[in-house]
């Protein structure tokens, strides 16, 4: 037996995702309903400068309140390849382009309740080339070396879970 969805609805639109509620018959014929958040794809991306300095923004997350540090990561808009939002978010986050991306990893970010599915980028050859951040992110960046960025998420100094995919998809390409 497999699950098989009897009925899907939208029950709410927002600015940054839906939600579906999904009426599902399980494999022991039991019905229940799930809510999901359809979010677009996304990146994120650990952009790597010639001194071996990860880049990082922190900015404030409301709904933990609290302001984390995070690799700079970003939502693709309609029709945009993960390449191309790579390279617009790199711009935005940290005024930065990179000359080289190259795609370490890809994974669901939340899979028990969402469809958003995320790229992982190494971005390397970093030049000043800034395109303006959205009207909403307040952020500031933060350079570490790589091996204390590697020493904070093993010491769990990191609470982002796009962080320390990342940095565990990059390890070795680094």
């Amino acid at each position: 037996m497999d699950f098989q969805t009897i009925k899907s609805e939208t029950v709410y639109r927002g600015k940054v995702f839906d939600v579906r509620r999904d009426e599902v018959r399980l494999p022991d014929g039991k019905q229940t309903n799930l809510d999901i958040v359809e979010h677009n794809s996304s990146v994120t991306l650990l952009p790597l400068d010639e001194q071996g300095r990860v880049w990082f923004v922190r900015q404030y997350r409301h709904p933990v309140l609290a302001h984390l540090l995070e690799l700079p990561a970003g939502v693709m808009h309609d029709g945009e390849t993960p390449e191309a939002c790579a390279q617009r978010e790199v711009r935005e986050e940290i005024g930065m382009a990179a000359g080289r991306f190259q795609k370490v990893g890809e994974f669901f970010l939340a899979p028990g309740y969402s469809t958003e599915y995320m790229y992982v980028f190494l971005a390397t050859d970093l030049t000043p080339d800034p395109l303006p951040g959205d009207e909403d992110e307040f952020i500031s960046i933060e350079k570490i070396s790589i091996d204390q960025a590697y020493s904070f998420a093993e010491k769990g100094e990191f609470h982002d879970s796009k962080t320390l995919a990342a940095l565990f998809l990059a390890r070795p390409y680094l």
